[in-house]
């Protein structure tokens, strides 16, 4: 055995599909062109590049003489271009149709650019599972890659760490150990004394293969320098052991390794994946994200459904390919947990994963397939059942848990308004619970004498106002179904008084029913108990729009049905509003007003409301910045009722183009 080291160097980069052309231009300018041009002047150092399809796509938009440059370092073998998921998946969480959808989007991509098709891939996050041998076998990947914690997941350690093939259901895929541990020395040291190290100490004493994908290097937080000047000091020490190292790439090697061990993989994600240490711990299952991110679980079961409506559509091949590639874009792993770029903390990534999710559900409706219904379907994939409203133009999906609603699309624009986000510390403005999806609808019965700004203190701190521990929040309390009127489109829930006196004295019931552009909610709260009851009933309602400057969005109060000249513009921070009727939104980026109105029979009434921006930390790039998630709507209304008696309101929340 010869007593040597192949050495793979590899670059990986990727922005999630939703990220803006400023973003993509600064990762360009940073990373992508400078390691390219430097490494061209080096032509006897190999690497392997890894480009995910959403980059790729816009490099051959804004610079297409990048392609060029990549052309020629193909065409002189320097460089291997590798495979993976176009859209950057979470591969674990798609189903195989749409495994390999992915998989094959890229390599035709490749081909079609570079005139040669990847042998092997990445996979995003280095998310696995071993079923993924299958899907990646019959795409002609030959090998991909895994960290080197992952292989000590699967029980290897010290010289064990090493090139090795996995088997699941007769086929087979060669995987390359990452080493992780090199990533972090070449961030700390220059690259001349960790190749120092790596010739020096080789344990083996025998051949030795060593595969880096030193994204720390790549990263736009790193060096202070210029990036030309860190890529060329970079390729000039690994130059100096050309002599005592092999630059090669995985393509060559894997044909000719022989003798390799099998091994299985567990379903892990790769440390260091991820942007948080909370979740990307290498034991980690690509699912649980779905667990711990509730948002996370909404697009994944919106992409479920999405999936279940492509599949049935026939005779029309054309149109069922480009809804799937809708679908697709909103597979990235960016959309299902806190990555680099923001991930699922980012409204503008969720909001992109939601536009192609709806722009694919519109294409299943074309051609007269599509007539509006109320269903009962498991939709979020948790053994219970929810009330779905399918529109013309608008979606209305309803929970059990607080009969709540939790998703409300506007098809035209392909908008999800709750499309909200409440982690990182973020709390419900009342209630101080944190952690629990947004949504709207969500009711609260809170003590009479609650004000404004105790309130905003409760949503800071995380804390019940001292002083009102009788706070309730339905939202939390399972209702039951009372009917469910199909023909007409009304679905009627009930949550029951509760034994014990205070607010849980108060039954509350609601009726929904969405026809054309307008959801109507009637309630009924009725005291079961023995004593007099006064509280302050508030509906909370969260509608997420696409930011809150006055240049996208203006919010009026209305005192009277009569909306011409008599719109009022509020202030877009927290507010507390007064004698209501309504209130108007203008989306003014999407060309839509909503408005939330008192229902027809409940005119005569009037309410308060308070308005709260609602923003989260975001971890992105290194550091944390507040964004804006959604604008929460809590009308007030006062109640006092004695035993026995009842109260009714009602409210119609219009969405028009």
């Amino acid at each position: 055995m010869n007593d040597t080291i192949s050495f793979i160097l590899g670059a990986h980069h990727h922005l999630p599909y939703g990220a803006g052309d400023d973003e993509f231009e600064r990762a360009y300018n940073a990373r992508l062109k400078p390691f390219i041009s430097t490494l061209y002047k080096y032509p006897k150092i190999q690497a392997v590049l890894h480009y995910s399809g959403v980059l790729l796509h816009w490099i051959e938009k804004a610079h297409p003489e990048f392609f060029m440059l990549i052309d020629d370092l193909v065409s002189r073998k320097q460089v291997e271009l590798l495979g993976g998921g176009f859209y950057e998946p979470m591969m674990p969480l798609l189903p195989l149709p749409d495994k390999i959808g992915q998989i094959e989007l890229l390599t035709t991509y490749l081909r079609k650019q570079f005139g040669k098709r990847p042998q092997g891939c990445r996979l995003p996050a280095l998310a696995w599972e071993q079923h993924m041998v299958g899907p990646l076998s019959t795409c002609g990947m030959g090998y991909t890659f895994l960290d080197e914690a992952q292989f000590k997941l699967a029980g290897l350690s010290g010289e064990a760490i090493a090139p090795c093939i996995s088997e699941d259901q007769g086929k087979l895929i060669t995987i390359f150990p990452i080493a992780s541990r090199i990533h972090v020395e070449f961030a700390q040291k220059r690259a001349s004394m960790v190749m120092e190290d790596l010739v020096t100490n080789n344990p083996t004493q025998g051949e030795r293969i060593i595969c880096v994908f030193p994204e720390e290097l790549f990263a736009e937080n790193g060096p202070s320098q210029a990036p030309e000047v860190t890529f060329h000091q970079f390729f000039e020490d690994l130059s100096r052991f050309e002599s005592r190292v092999e630059f090669t790439s995985p393509g060559r090697f894997f044909k000719n390794l022989k003798g390799l061990q099998k091994v299985y993989f567990p379903s892990s994600m790769a440390e260091g994946a991820l942007a948080t240490d909370a979740f990307g711990s290498p034991s980690s299952l690509p699912q649980r994200f779905l667990i711990s991110f509730p948002e996370a679980n909404g697009i994944y079961a919106k992409m479920m459904f999405t999936h279940v409506l492509i599949n049935q559509l026939r005779g029309d091949k054309s149109r069922k390919r480009i809804a799937r590639e809708e679908l697709w874009k909103a597979q990235g792993y960016d959309s299902f947990c806190p990555a680099v770029h923001g991930g699922i903390y980012r409204s503008s990534i969720r909001k992109a994963a939601y536009k192609a999710l709806l722009g694919a559900e519109k294409i299943t409706r074309e051609k007269g397939d599509f007539i509006p219904s109320l269903m009962n379907f498991d939709f979020d994939l948790d053994g219970d059942g929810e009330y779905l409203f399918q529109g013309e133009d608008i979606n209305c999906y309803i929970k059990l848990e607080g009969a709540s609603v939790f998703e409300l699309d506007y098809l035209p624009k392909t908008w999800n308004y709750l499309d909200t986000f409440s982690q990182c510390g973020e709390l419900n403005p009342i209630s101080g619970d944190g952690g629990t999806r947004r949504s709207a609808f969500a009711d609260y019965l809170v003590p009479s004498e609650l004000t404004f700004q105790e309130a905003l203190k409760s949503r800071l701190t995380g804390h019940l106002v001292a002083g009102h521990p009788g706070v309730r929040f339905c939202g939390n309390e399972r209702f039951e179904l009372v009917a469910l009127d199909r023909e007409h489109g009304k679905v009627h829930f009930r949550l029951p008084a509760k034994p014990g006196g205070g607010y849980g004295a108060i039954e509350v019931d609601k009726t929904y029913h969405l026809k054309h552009d307008t959801l109507s909610l009637h309630y009924s709260l009725t005291n079961q108990g023995k004593d007099r009851k006064r509280c302050t009933f508030i509906p909370s309602i969260d509608l997420s729009f696409p930011g809150t400057e006055e240049a996208i969005l203006r919010i009026f109060k209305l005192h009277t049905e009569v909306t011409n000249g008599t719109n009022e513009a509020v202030a877009l921070e927290a507010t507390s509003l007064q004698n209501l009727m309504g209130i108007k939104l203008q989306d003014i980026k999407n060309e839509v007003i909503i408005y939330l109105m008192l229902d027809q029979p409940y005119t005569d009434q009037r309410f308060d409301a308070w308005i709260i921006p609602i923003q989260t930390p975001c971890p992105i790039a290194g550091g944390v910045i507040d964004m804006y998630q959604s604008t929460c709507i809590m009308p007030r209304i006062p109640l006092s009722l004695g035993p026995g008696e009842h109260f009714e309101t009602g409210f119609t929340l219009r969405i028009c183009h």
